[in-house]
């Protein structure tokens, strides 16, 4: 794996997915992917994190079934035409044909909104807050790859909600990028926000703002997305309610989800060279114990090796006991991207000391075992906070202004990265930006600033942003 995070970033990928144990990729049905315990511990902790956000904010975990009918599926115009080239259809239950073609759930509104129509009948039956995590399946045309771009997305997680007026949904709207800052910043993983121009939006939305980072390749990668849907749905689904005056009145929604692609982000923003680093929140193992042994104080340095994993309770510790050379352990551990090595042999127990290093910065440190535990919790807290410091610092370097057209085609061809130039909001003009440069608008970050479409010269305030996505 050396020498290809950031020369063959691509091969690094492959590479990381396979000798981390995050994914199988030898499941014989091309986009599908079998997680290996160490990835799936991984995307547990991850989902513990946003969970825990969402449950802060009074939203309420539920299920909903996978295949929607037909008829419920193509109710909203708009959202099948989004999503009709995308979908895979149950057509027989056994050798019968069934009357009405079932979709496998490419997205959850259409199997939602019904029981919503259900539940709500009165003002006060809202804000009505729900989440679901789920696998979606999606017939992808494109070339899939682990995590990035999948026919079933096994990490869907999905919020919806109904508010009895336009500007609760607003506030929910906010409230929902608020969560999700607090998330990735969790994780570590920088992120910009921006609004998707009209033609870009969620089929059947009012409008949709979205997360993205940039991966080493200098490629975007959206990683989450926040959706006003407006009246839009509950008019479709009948969502009506009583509202203060007696009368009947639609629902005012939003919804908002995050995919498997948060998991690759997380892996992606903290690797390097030597394989993952991850951040000690996530990580399923945060301190891995080597102990290093030696004829006749085999014994010894065991007894002691289990004495300090019960120490770093309730850390998550494990002991490596394999018949294997110290070296091959290093290795394994630095690829899997545990925060915290510690080391224990015969030098180590005459000087009542622990021998540590750290994953992120590779720096070996020494312990006093009285005080080990404190030590080691400081250590996790200091490698979190290097961490997101890195991840942003680098972040923030592959983002650039551009004045002109031409300047951010240089940039994008030359560096890659997210360049953010002025724009009229015409979509001659967009058309033309995207041709001109071969990448994508990715969104409006701004309204409120001064100067001219780097396209038409016209006076504007709007900013976008550009970038080569995946």
């Amino acid at each position: 794996m050396r020498d290809t995070w950031r020369n063959n970033f691509s091969e690094w990928y492959n590479e990381i997915i396979e000798k981390a144990e995050i994914l199988d990729v030898r499941y014989p049905v091309k986009g599908l992917y079998v997680w290996f315990p160490y990835g799936f511990s991984i995307r547990s902790h991850v989902l513990h994190v946003i969970r825990r956000l969402l449950n802060e904010k009074n939203h309420q975990e539920a299920l909903f079934p996978l295949l929607i009918p037909e008829d419920e599926f193509a109710k909203e115009a708009k959202h099948i035409r989004g999503f009709e080239d995308e979908v895979y259809w149950v057509t027989h239950g056994g050798l019968q044909e069934l009357n009405v073609k079932l979709a496998l759930r490419p997205t959850s509104e259409t199997a939602i909104y019904p029981m919503f129509a259900v539940w709500i009948r009165s003002h006060r039956d809202m804000p009505l807050k729900i989440y679901q995590v789920v696998n979606t399946f999606r017939y992808e045309t494109k070339h899939t790859r682990p995590l990035l771009r999948l026919r079933e997305i096994t990490t869907f997680k999905e919020a919806h909600t109904a508010h009895s007026s336009w500007e609760d949904a607003e506030a929910q709207v906010a409230e929902a990028i608020e969560i999700y800052k607090k998330f990735f910043d969790t994780l570590g993983v920088p992120y910009t926000v921006s609004r998707r121009p009209e033609w870009d939006k969620f089929p059947g939305a009012e409008y949709t703002m979205a997360f993205d980072t940039i991966f080493p390749d200098g490629r975007a990668l959206q990683i989450a997305t926040v959706h006003n849907l407006g009246q839009n749905f509950s008019k479709t689904f009948e969502i009506t309610f009583e509202n203060l005056e007696g009368e009947q009145e639609h629902a005012y929604q939003t919804c908002y989800g995050i995919s498997d692609r948060v998991i690759a982000a997380l892996l992606v923003t903290h690797g390097d060279d030597s394989g993952l680093c991850l951040m000690p929140e996530v990580a399923p193992i945060q301190v891995v114990i080597v102990p290093i042994w030696f004829k006749g104080k085999q014994e010894e340095i065991n007894r002691e090796v289990k004495k300090l994993q019960e120490d770093l309770s309730p850390l998550r510790v494990s002991i490596d006991d394999r018949e294997l050379r110290p070296g091959s352990k290093f290795y394994d551990w630095e690829i899997k991207g545990v925060p915290l090595r510690l080391e224990l042999g015969p030098r180590d127990l005459a000087d009542n000391v622990v021998t540590a290093v750290r994953r992120d910065t590779g720096e070996k440190l020494r312990l006093k075992r009285d005080d080990v535990k404190k030590e080691v919790e400081g250590i996790l807290e200091k490698i979190t906070q290097d961490l997101r410091a890195r991840a942003w610092r680098v972040f923030e370097e592959k983002i650039k202004e551009a004045a002109t057209v031409e300047e951010a085609s240089a940039i994008l061809r030359k560096e890659g990265g997210i360049v953010r130039i002025k724009w009229c909001g015409s979509e001659d003009c967009a058309t033309d930006i995207e041709e001109t440069t071969g990448v994508s608008i990715l969104g409006i970050l701004s309204e409120d600033v001064e100067g001219k479409c780097a396209q038409c010269g016209r006076p504007t305030k709007t900013l976008i942003q550009l970038g080569r996505t995946y």
